[in-house]
């Protein structure tokens, strides 16, 4: 029996963190502390583009789309104050499946002490879309345009992963929680470190900050050019480092060293590149020595389907 409309509202209202206040058409939008700053960031989730029915588990899912929407939130210095839902909710979609990815989403949004504070549900001839609209404040918002000429690039987590789980989706290889494969549950379930945006806006020597989302050589593209810089990748850098997307790290620039932010942070880093005068292209990496452009073969979100 296919969910109605009513019984997602109903189910959201009483399982979600804040969905006892949905009652109205309209939400009050979360207010900033004073002196900081309110912040909002959209995600949009498409099935056969970011994610497949029959390969991601609907519990799963349903913690992904609030935890990645969250991790732009965190990488920009802000701690989460509510988010919006949106469901456009194909008609040949299973009840079951859609009543798991509530539980996985409502669980999240527990969990991480995030209320719902409105949303939408509509229907569609087939498939699933996936929106979320989350707000938060920052203390200081952590821009993407702060690198500065000698800064060192950082990162929080291994990159790679997330791809490499990908590539065993596309092989075959499916999720099995009584044995859960590291690299599956890195692209299935990510687990961005959050709380750490705020913590690094607290140092003054952080400049700026990025949630890597579609790959490290496209989101330090965008670094540096948003900061009018170009940045070097450091030499060791894989292919799968540099173009797997939806690893989901803090990628950071900061003068200070790489053992005193560890020693600050409690927290092991990886340093990825290095921040340069402007050169003819914002991203170079050296090649038997020699610097060379490096080309974006990063994600493409206006590319075929990724599942």
């Amino acid at each position: 029996m296919r969910l109605r409309e009513a019984d997602i509202i109903r189910r959201i209202r009483e399982t979600f963190a804040g969905g006892e206040a949905l009652t109205d058409d309209c939400g009050a939008v979360p207010q900033a502390p004073p002196g900081w700053t309110l912040l909002v960031t959209t995600d949009l989730m498409e099935s056969d583009q970011h994610f497949r029915l029959d390969w991601h588990p609907p519990e799963l899912l349903g913690r992904k789309l609030l935890t990645v929407n969250l991790s732009d939130l965190d990488a920009s210095g802000a701690v989460p104050l509510g988010f919006t839902l949106t469901l456009a909710v194909g008609a040949g979609l299973d009840s079951a499946w859609l009543e798991a990815f509530l539980r996985g989403l409502a669980e999240a949004s527990r969990t991480l002490k995030v209320p719902v504070i409105g949303g939408d549900t509509v229907g569609r001839p087939s498939g699933l879309g996936l929106g979320i609209t989350a707000f938060g404040a920052a203390r200081r918002w952590l821009l993407r345009s702060g690198l500065r000429v000698g800064d060192r690039l950082y990162v929080d987590q291994a990159l790679g992963r997330s791809l490499r789980g990908f590539r065993k989706l596309q092989a075959g290889l499916r999720w099995d929680p009584a044995n859960p494969d590291p690299e599956l549950a890195a692209h299935l379930d990510p687990r961005p470190n959050l709380g750490l945006g705020p913590r690094l806006a607290e140092i003054p020597e952080v400049h700026a900050c990025i949630d890597l989302s579609d790959g490290l050589s496209k989101d330090l593209r965008m670094l540096a050019e948003a900061s009018e810089l170009s940045v070097v990748l450091a030499a060791e850098m894989d292919p799968e480092q540099l173009f797997g997307g939806e690893d989901y790290a803090r990628c950071f620039s900061s003068s200070l060293a790489k053992e005193e932010l560890e020693a600050r942070l409690s927290l092991a880093l990886s340093c990825v590149g290095e921040v340069i005068a402007r050169k003819e292209v914002p991203l170079l990496i050296y090649d038997g020595g020699t610097l060379r452009p490096l080309p974006d073969q990063s994600f493409d979100h206006f590319a075929p389907g990724t599942e």
